[in-house]
């Protein structure tokens, strides 16, 4: 159907590669820990609507651009890593909630600043994920092996299951934010001990912008 062979095989195969840790999981999972299971929750959608963005760049062919040019991908990977660092940097130097709170005059405006901030989270996983050269390398080894290569229109393969990815992505996430940040729920409630895990969160997202960078493709 629409090209695909073995859906169900991709569909258990994907199950087992979202359990994998990663880049994706760990920033989830800092940011919940860090930040609650809200943010947590935007982070999700982030690095969801980043895999999507991946599938329609894999099905128009786009990342093959990467696959075949070093330049692009390193130019690629090295955006994403200093944005990851950037992200840690900005975690490590930012002031508490509660320093936050009291520099506002009311709280309606600490509202709009959460709200705010949610809404940079979503952007900064979509960032996250996008940037991430491998993802897109990814894409173009794993899909292909479940579409048929005589398939005429092979970018609504590319498509389906790029969507089939997200979705247990998405599940498998949720469950992982969810459980990160109840588990951290009571150390958020110490001030102290909430600026402290915003630090480790910054030097977490630190870590995997070395890591992505030293990592050869």
């Amino acid at each position: 159907m629409f090209g695909i062979e073995n859906y169900l095989g991709f569909v258990l195969a994907a199950i087992l590669l979202n359990l994998t840790p990663g880049t994706d999981s760990m920033y989830i999972i800092t940011r919940s820990v860090s930040q609650g299971h809200k943010a947590g929750f935007y982070s999700v959608l982030g690095i969801v609507t980043g895999i999507l963005m991946h599938t329609v760049l894999a099905a128009l062919g786009l990342s093959i651009i990467l696959a075949n040019s070093p330049l692009a991908f390193t130019i690629v990977k090295y955006i994403g890593a200093s944005y990851l660092c950037y992200l840690g940097i900005k975690m490590l130097t930012s002031k508490s909630k509660s320093i936050l709170s009291d520099s506002l005059p009311n709280n309606r405006k600490l509202v709009q600043a959460e709200s705010l901030n949610y809404r940079r989270i979503y952007k900064q996983g979509i960032l996250t994920n996008t940037f991430n050269p491998k993802v897109a390398l990814f894409f173009l080894a794993f899909f292909p092996q479940f579409i048929d290569p005589n398939y005429t229109y092979s970018a609504l393969s590319f498509l389906i299951l790029g969507l089939s990815f997200a979705i247990t992505g998405f599940i498998w996430c949720l469950c992982l934010a969810l459980l990160a940040s109840k588990f951290s729920a009571n150390l958020r409630k110490n001030p102290s001990i909430e600026v402290l895990l915003n630090k480790i969160s910054g030097a977490v997202f630190i870590g995997l912008g070395v890591k992505l960078l030293i990592d050869k493709g």
